[in-house]
């Protein structure tokens, strides 16, 4: 069954200034739909989330939502909503009363209202804390009171402007997994923006890589990771070994004067490439099984692997292993064909 459109963009642009922060920026997000638009600071995904807010203006583009161009529709008129990092609750008001506040505004019967806090309330885990006041929840908790203020109008889609940046590391990673189960317990659209890689792939249905203004891919987490499509969203997607290579042939790849076989094909003769080793695919052997030779520059404990530097005559790759080498140790390098990616050198 194929996909709904909820969200179109199409040709976005928007400068502030002199400064370009989106550029002819074409993008359909689907329904049921965890998107992710991730990229460093001033890439233009925070532009692009509030122009679907309807909280800014492109300069050009048309903005559809189910359909309907609404460029000139109001924020509080889409069936949008928006979880800002910075939560914006109402420190005056008890829990209930941030939630209930919105429904208030358009007039929802007090029965009603009451049924939608008792259902976004335990949704976000937080059944019972109608009547706490906002200043005695932690970070924690505020922010699933912010999300849950956004559920609870039902919207077709929830923005999430960064909502997590303001936690600590081991509460973050704990609501990213239950920002995906509210996600896919209430089936609506999510649009998550950050800047933080490991976030976007943990969560996400589906990840846009964004950098100035610039859409660089859109796809899985998995086809991002393994297979992206350019330097740039290799180094920004986990650490990578980034170098220049010669596709000889189809599955034939030169390197550092030494044939690789890989699994790509379809570039001309002799033609110039980048290629992506990630780290954890880098084979350590002893120096006379290798297809290069390097010495262990640095070795780095990290739990669960060890991070070793190996530098040769002409390269410098950083290397995940469970086994250690020591510093000084000469070794030797494959990489089988599947765990080489070939792509072509950025205009």
């Amino acid at each position: 069954m194929e996909k709904k459109v909820i969200i179109d963009l199409k040709n976005i642009s928007k400068s502030y200034g002199d400064n370009k922060i989106l550029d002819k920026l074409n993008l359909k997000i689907y329904e049921n739909e965890f998107l992710t638009l991730l990229g460093p600071s001033g890439c233009g995904k925070t532009t692009t989330l509030r122009i679907i807010g309807g909280f800014e203006n492109a300069d050009e583009g048309q903005v559809f939502f189910d359909g309907q161009n609404i460029n000139n529709l109001a924020p509080y008129k889409r069936e949008i909503n928006t979880v800002f990092q910075k939560y914006a609750l109402f420190p005056h008001l008890t829990v209930g009363g941030n939630i209930d506040f919105g429904l208030k505004l358009k007039k929802v019967p007090p029965k009603e209202i009451e049924e939608r806090r008792r259902e976004v309330l335990r949704l976000v885990g937080l059944a019972g804390y109608e009547n706490r006041n906002i200043s005695s929840l932690s970070g924690g908790q505020q922010q699933r009171i912010a999300i849950a203020r956004a559920l609870v109008n039902r919207p077709k889609v929830l923005l999430l402007d960064e909502p997590l940046g303001a936690l600590d590391l081991k509460l973050r990673k704990e609501m990213q997994v239950e920002l995906k189960e509210i996600q896919q317990s209430v089936g609506i659209t999510f649009v998550y923006v950050t800047h933080d890689q490991e976030e976007a792939l943990s969560m996400s249905d589906t990840i846009v890589v964004l950098n100035e203004g610039i859409i660089q891919q859109i796809g899985s987490p998995i086809d991002i990771y393994n297979e992206p499509k350019n330097a740039f969203v290799a180094d920004f997607i986990g650490e990578s070994n980034i170098d220049s290579g010669i596709m000889k042939e189809d599955f034939v790849l030169e390197m550092f004067g030494k044939i690789f076989p890989c699994v790509d094909k379809g570039f001309d003769k002799d033609q110039e490439v980048d290629v992506v080793i990630r780290p954890e695919d880098v084979e350590i052997v002893r120096p006379e099984e290798g297809k290069l030779q390097g010495v262990v520059e640095s070795l780095v404990f990290k739990g669960v692997h060890y991070e070793m530097v190996i530098r040769g005559e002409d390269f410098s790759w950083l290397a995940q292993s469970t086994i250690a080498k020591e510093v000084d140790e000469l070794v030797g390098i494959n990489v089988i064909p599947e765990n080489i990616h070939i792509m072509r050198k950025m205009a």
